[in-house]
Parts: structure tokens; sequence; C-alpha cells
């Protein structure tokens, strides 16, 4: 047995709306063999993971599962249930409770799928199913305990802290998209493109640089909030032990000493009353900072104050690391106690931090005469820190409702001094329901990306949703910030579709941002090239800053491999479904790849648009499977499904006396004429046409007006690789993207329209494309065509030279081609040069290509000039006043 794969798929795919791992695993020659076959398998099994015995499998009651492994079931089954049963030892929040089998078409392989929150431990979940059934099979020992607690550290070292989890879960909770590019830091994605805010840890994407950098400065910000009448410690700025003497006697005892920059308490020593102390002191807060600050120590109780947006939002007490004598243990031993609590962890990734007995606790406990060996009497509070920093295991109490109000105004106007939009106060005042004045506490420091732990997990008192207040200052006015996305899918006609509707919404004065087969643009502008249909290309459009409208192209593989790369769209259109890709990841037919597709529409927003083709009896038939409202759209001005949906109150956009409908119930209105759209060549592309209507119908679903839209059809001329055509002076070119049969037909159809004296084809289809359909696509050509060249991909898909080749040239012949008309080419440069210098007056060359860049090379070569010298046949001329463009 070999675990082949692993993969995380976040978001909706075909297994599960939400995130899953997916494991391919080849379980060889166990392929025959059920569990109750292998000797001894099921007792270890359930000896190692018991709690498997409480699964309840399909059978639906506890102890189904293990019915089933006495019975017999097979190792891929059993490989999902102890991922399953390694998830829910690992804890709650990593237990999903969902998982699924399926065999991949290929004898001994499968694809496991099992819920997963969290990649990591998601990976190492699968992982660890694979040593433990790898360990039964083998009678080998494992310590599943061992194996589990690692699952468990790899949750907690990628676990969010629980400031930016607080923000987190307020997104979600707010419906706003959340992206984590790393699982190494806090770092955050709230929302889609131009309505996106980024958070890291508590710092926004509206903090202002200067104004953390001011904070971060404890001298400077002291100073300013000092010379605005603000009641500050008086304090120096050392750099050397004899400084930091000189200003505690200009101080006079007590001081705090603490790094000028400094962060988490760290390097901080309070109530410095002698010589000795500072010397200590200043060597302890030099370790974080050259430059040290000595102020005067202020009396009172320990406060945190968190503003939002310019508003006090919560306030703790906070009580700094302490520990609470029982007349029996040490102080280190009572420190280990305490540390028992599941709250404490290290650094951030629990409510509270663990207690250390370090340089800076063994100085604080000397102050009070006493070391970490000491019993203290039953009751005796010892404390372990002078700063009640969290960081440094100090705990918190609420006291929002009793802050004073003056107070409150006096650290707001504090905040808005230092300029940040979220930040944390630290006061020192003897009572927070008093008036902080000059003489009666100070604003002891101003604080940039403060934690919100004390606020969102108090010791005692109200915890205060920190999180949500961000969230509600970033995204005002319930903005969920989403911005507009239409998926399109099909077989044929998505990049066309979609590059019409990014250019009718860019020329509508919108930042487009649009992934294809060709690549990614955001604004027009290629940010990368090649096929990016899949998940990884749609992040990158939604990531980027400036884009107001996400046009996607999604293709059938980056929904298998990957899932959709987002949660739910506005509108989702499937184009059609016809023949391509049968045979490929378990696809059978064409009701598999209609099932595939379909997710698409699956996850449209309930308020969003499904948009599917009236026409394609397979796509009209997903409409059960839509939670969206429905628009179809037709070519037809008959189509009974349209003209029921109509009749019902429904919205659709249809072809009627060669004029692009757009309706809704009785009403309909008449948007442009079919021959006013360059790319259907005066309406003689009937695919085009139909293209054309569903760029309508989508636009139109997302409210752009009537003149918009008519607009983006009449001068959308930019299709390279889709009927582009080309005058090459006494022979004209096509080069089209037609890797299908249904494509192969629609091409040849269109352009025998225009009465060429031969219409020739320089063929190619995908090397993974199962044998039938290969030789449907040569039996397509082979009817569409006068000549025909065969060439093959670069890449072979897995298939040996010229194989593809063959079985294209068989279905040629089985349509009747006369064989001296077809020649074989198999390189891709080399077959479109030999097609050209073998071409003749009058002849039309349709051009499949594999690379564009390669085939417009090879005609460049061929001639370099035709554009200029080349003479416009009436035909193209006709087509040049419609608007296409004509290329060479």
């Amino acid at each position: 047995m070999q675990l082949l794969s692993t993969r995380f798929i976040p978001g909706p795919n075909i297994y599960s709306y939400h995130s899953v791992i997916k494991a391919i695993l080849d379980i060889g020659t166990y392929e025959d063999v059920a569990s109750n076959a292998i000797c001894n398998f099921v007792s270890r099994l359930l000896s190692l993971l018991p709690g498997l015995g409480e699964h309840s499998c399909s059978r639906g009651y506890p102890g189904g599962f293990a019915e089933r492994l006495r019975e017999g079931t097979y190792l891929a089954h059993i490989f999902e249930h102890v991922a399953l049963e390694l998830q829910s030892l690992a804890g709650k929040e990593y237990s999903s409770g969902f998982g699924k089998t399926r065999g991949s078409g290929h004898r001994g392989i499968y694809n496991v799928v099992f819920g997963c929150r969290c990649e990591p431990v998601g990976l190492a979940v699968a992982e660890g199913a694979y040593q433990v059934l790898t360990a039964t099979l083998t009678g080998q020992a494992i310590n599943v305990q061992e194996l589990v607690a690692t699952i468990k550290r790899i949750g907690d070292d990628t676990k969010l802290g629980p400031s930016t989890e607080a923000i987190y879960q307020a997104a979600k909770q707010r419906g706003i998209p959340v992206h984590r590019p790393d699982y190494d830091t806090n770092f955050l994605i709230l929302g889609h493109g131009k309505k996106q805010n980024r958070v890291w840890a508590s710092i926004t994407s509206r903090t202002s640089s200067s104004a953390v950098d001011l904070a971060c400065d404890k001298f400077l910000t002291n100073k300013i909030l000092g010379q605005n009448a603000l009641p500050v410690p008086h304090g120096y700025v050392v750099v050397s032990s004899d400084e930091a003497k000189d200003a505690f006697a200009a101080i006079g005892a007590p001081v705090v000493m603490k790094p000028a920059g400094g962060n988490h308490g760290k390097g901080v020593t309070l109530h410095i009353m002698n010589m000795s102390e500072v010397e200590a002191a200043f060597a302890l807060a030099a370790e974080f900072d050259k430059r040290v600050l000595v102020e005067e120590y202020v009396t009172g109780r320990q406060y945190r104050l968190c503003v939002v947006d310019g508003k006090v939002i919560a306030g703790a007490e906070r009580i700094p690391a302490h520990v609470v004598g029982d007349s029996k243990h040490t102080i280190s031993e009572l420190v280990d106690i305490v540390n028992q609590d599941p709250t404490r962890g290290s650094g951030h990734s629990r409510p509270l931090t663990r207690l250390e007995l370090d340089a800076a606790a063994c100085m604080t406990l000397a102050k009070q005469s006493l070391t970490a060996a000491a019993v203290p009497d039953c009751g005796q509070v010892v404390y372990i820190r002078d700063n009640a920093n969290l960081s440094a295991g100090a705990t918190a109490n609420d006291i929002t409702d009793i802050i004073h109000p003056e107070t409150i105004c006096q650290v707001e106007r504090a905040v808005r001094l230092i300029g940040l939009d979220v930040a944390g106060v630290d006061l020192v005042v003897p009572d927070i329901s008093e008036p902080l004045t000059v003489g009666y506490g100070a604003i002891i420091e101003i604080n940039a990306a403060p934690g919100l732990r004390m606020h969102l997990h108090p010791s005692r008192g109200v915890a205060r949703d920190i999180g949500a207040a961000i969230v509600d200052y970033l995204f005002p006015d319930g903005d969920d910030g989403r911005i507009p996305i239409i998926a399109i899918t099909g077989t044929n006609g998505k990049t066309t579709v979609t590059r019409l509707i990014a250019h009718t919404f860019r020329r509508a004065g919108f930042k487009t941002g649009m992934a294809t087969s060709d690549g990614i643009y955001v604004d027009n502008e290629c940010i990368v090239k090649g096929d990016t249909t899949g998940p990884a290309s749609t992040s990158m459009v939604l990531a980027d800053p400036i884009v107001e409208v996400a046009v996607l192209e999604v293709a059938r593989g980056g929904i298998i491999r990957g899932g959709l790369g987002y949660d739910f769209a506005n509108v989702g259109i499937i184009t059609n479904i016809t023949e391509d890709h049968i045979g490929q990841d378990g696809i059978e037919d064409l009701d598999d790849l209609a099932y595939i597709k379909s997710l698409i529409i699956e996850t449209v927003h309930a308020d969003g648009i499904a948009l599917l083709n009236a026409d394609d009896r397979r796509v009209a038939a997903l409409k059960a499977r839509a939670k969206a409202k429905i628009v179809y759209f037709s070519t037809q001005s008959d189509n009974i499904t349209v003209r029921r949906h109509l009749g019902e109150g429904g919205k659709a956009c249809f072809v009627k006396n060669d004029i692009i409908y757009l309706a809704e119930g009785k009403t309909e209105q008449a948007l442009i004429k079919v021959s006013d759209i360059p790319i259907t060549l005066k309406g003689v592309a009937n695919h085009n046409i139909q293209n054309a209507v569903i760029a309508a119908a989508a636009c139109w679903s997302q409210g752009l007006s009537i003149g918009d839209i008519r607009s983006g059809l009449t001068d959308f001329c930019e299709n390279p690789g889709r009927l582009m055509l080309m005058d090459i002076g006494s022979f004209q070119v096509c080069i089209d993207y037609a890797h299908n049969p249904a494509g192969c037909r629609a091409l040849s159809n269109t352009l025998r329209q225009l009465n060429p004296k031969r219409l020739v084809g320089v063929i190619a289809a995908p090397g993974d494309r199962r044998n039938d359909v290969i030789i449907s696509l040569g039996r397509e050509a082979g009817q569409g065509f006068n000549k025909i060249y065969i060439k093959e991909d670069a890449d072979l898909r897995g298939r040996q030279p010229g194989e593809t080749a063959a079985l294209l040239k068989q279905g040629v012949v089985e349509a009747g081609l006369d064989p001296e008309c077809i020649q074989t080419v198999l390189d891709e440069s080399r077959a479109v040069a030999v097609a050209l210098s073998e071409a003749e007056a009058g002849d039309l060359i349709a051009i499949f290509y594999e690379d564009y860049d390669t085939v417009s090379s090879a005609i460049n070569e061929f001639s370099p000039s035709a554009t200029r010298s080349a003479e416009v046949t009436p035909v193209y001329q006709e087509l040049i006043v419609a608007g296409v463009r004509v290329e060479g």
C-alpha cells in the first residue's frame, strides 16, 4: 500500500462545499482483500484506535463501522475512518465527521477525501492514517498517542493568535470572505479586490506606519502627550548605566526602567529604589534596545484601554503574574501548578500565557526577599513580574463599564495625537472610576498592534468582542467586503464569454480582474500568461486591490484538482456540455461532466443568478441544482424552456429576428442586432452569437445599462486565438482553439459560410482525451474540411509520438475524405509552415493551435509583412467595416 499524494482543497469542490484533504491511495495487492481476510488486522486496528468502534459509517448507528470491519471492507474505506478518528482524537476544533472514498478508474487507486479546517493538520492526519494502517498491516508497533500529540502540536503551531482569531471569526460571522496566505503568520486578507482590508494581528491596512513608529518610541510618545496637557510620567532617555544613574538621581526613587522601543513588557523593571537596582534594570532593558527610558514610577493600579477608530471599546485591569502560597509548595512548584491550566500556553496561542521563572522573574522575587525555592505562606500572593503584560503571564479583569467619562475622553484624545486607528493605552491610576488628572495617575504607554486577549478572555467580568469592533470599523454599514464574481464554465465558448463580459464591464468604467485559458488580466494588463483557469488564478484575481469585478473562466480540471477558489459567486454560467474530457478523472459520460460543472451554479449566492443554456438539454436540466434565480439564454426565438420560464415571470435573453432581446415575464426589450456584433461575422458565426447572448445576459443580470452592454458588444474585437481571421496574399488564415468535436464542427460551419475555394484544416487533439473522442474530432474535421494537415501537441499527455495523430486520421478517413487530401506533419510549427506553403489562391486555412505564440511565429515567418501588403478581399472588407480586427 502506498500514499501517492495528499492535497488540501480550500472551499467548494466536487466532494463538499467546505475544505477537504484529498488523498490518493494505492492499495496495491490488497485490491481484492477484505479486512476480515487479513490475519488479526481488525483486532489490531481496534486496539490501536478503540474510538473506531463508535463510528456509524453508512449503517447510521454507533458500531456500524466495526461491523463492516468484521464482515469485510477495504483498505481505502478504512483509511478514511482512521483519518476521521485521528482528527477526533486531536480535538474538537479539528474534527469534521465528513469523509468519502471513491475509485479513480484505475485498479487499486482510490481517492479518499475527508473534511479539514486547517491544511497543515489535515496533511499530518493523512500521513498519520497511512502510518497507522501500514503498522497494522505489518504488525509493527506504533505509538498512537505520540502521533496524535504531533498532530496537536502542528495545530497549535499553526493556530491563529487569539487577537487575529477574534477578527477572523467576526469577519466570518459577517459573511466577509477571509484568506490566510500563510500558516506561520497572523496575517489575514478580509474581503475581495477593491473592497478588501488586511490585518496583521491587530494592525490593519488603515494603520499609519508613522503612527506605529511613533508609538514604538515610548519617549517621543510621552513627550508629545505631555506637550498636549495629558498626564504622563516625567522621564529621560539614556544609553549607558552612568546616564541611567544620573536620571535616577534627577527623578528620585522610585523609578521605572524599560526599553525605549520595547513591547510585551520585555525588559521592564518597576519600582526601582536604589543604585544597585538601577544597574541591573539598565542591563535588562538594554538587551532589547540600546536606548533605555528612565521615568518616574506612578502609583496605582494597572489598566489597559482598547481604542478602535477613535473610540474606547473596552477596558481591563491587569494583574501582574503571580502565584498564591499554600505553605506546602515552593514558588517554582506553584508556577508549575499554575501552568497546568489548559487556558495557558506559550506566547499568544492561548487566552493566558505560561508563567516563566526567568531573570526578570528572579529580580521581582528578590525585591520581595524571595527565591524560586521559597515556600510562601498559605494565601500569600507572590508576584512573578512587576509589569502586568499578559504576554508575561498576567491576568485581567474587565472594567469597561466603570471607566470615568473624562478618562475616556483623554485616552481617545491621546490616541488621536499619535494617529493610530487601533491602539492599546496603558494607564496607571488608583481608581479607574475616578478622573485621570495630573497627580492622580498617568498615561504610561500607547501601543500599536495591541493584544486583545485580556478583553476577549478576562479572568473576571464581561468578555468584549473587540474582533467584531475592528471588523465593523473596517467594513461599516454591513458591507460584506465582496466584489461581483462572475464564473463561467462549459465545454466551449468559456474564454470568449469571459473576455466579452470583462470587456463590457471595463468599458462601463469598472476595474476588472479576469482569469482565462490564456492568462490572468488585471484591468486589461496580463500579469500571468498560460492556462489560468484554476483556483490559484482565482485567488490572484480576488487578491488584487484594484479589482472591482472578477470574471473567471473555470475549467473542469481546476474544479476537480483544486475546487473553485472562492466560496460563492454572484453569477454562475454554464455555456454548454458537449463531448470532451470523457475518460479523464473518472468522467465516464456527459452526465458526469455536467455534474462536475454544476458546482458553478450550486455555489451561486441565493441572491445571485444562475445563467443556463436553454438550447442544451443537459445544461437546462441543471436548474434543479441551483439555489439562485435562473436566467436562461437561447439563440432560438421559440425555445420552449424559455417560453415557459418567461410565462412564470422569469428572465431570459434570446435571439429573435436576428436581434438579441432581454426579457422578463411578458416584457421584452431589443438590445442589439446580431449583425452589429463584430465577433458574429455579420451573423455568420453561430457559436459567437451564443457567446454574445450569454455575455449580454450576464451583464444585464449585474445591472449594467442597455447602453453599456450594447457598447461592449459592438466594440469587442480583441479575442486572440478565437476565430482570428488574417488575410495573407491570395488566401486567408483563421486561428482558433477548436480542441473538441463540437468546437471543430462550429468552426468549420462558420468558415464554410465565408465561401472559400477550399477549406483547409491544420488539426490536432489533446492526447489525454479518450480514443473515441479523438476519433470523433477527426470525423468532424473530415466532414468539414477539403484538405487536412494532422499535427500533434508538443505535450503528448501520456501518448506515444504519432499515436494521437493516428487516431485523428482514423476519424478523418471514416468521414470519407480522400486519403490524398490528408497529410501528417507532427510538429506544430512545421505543420503550419507546410500548410501555408501549399496554399492555393482562395483557400481559407483553419489552424487549431496548442501554443498560440508558436502558430503566430510560423505565420509571421512565412509572411512577415502580410498585413501591410495584402489585398483585402471583398468578404473581409465587409468584416473590417463591421469592426472585425484583421491581423497578420
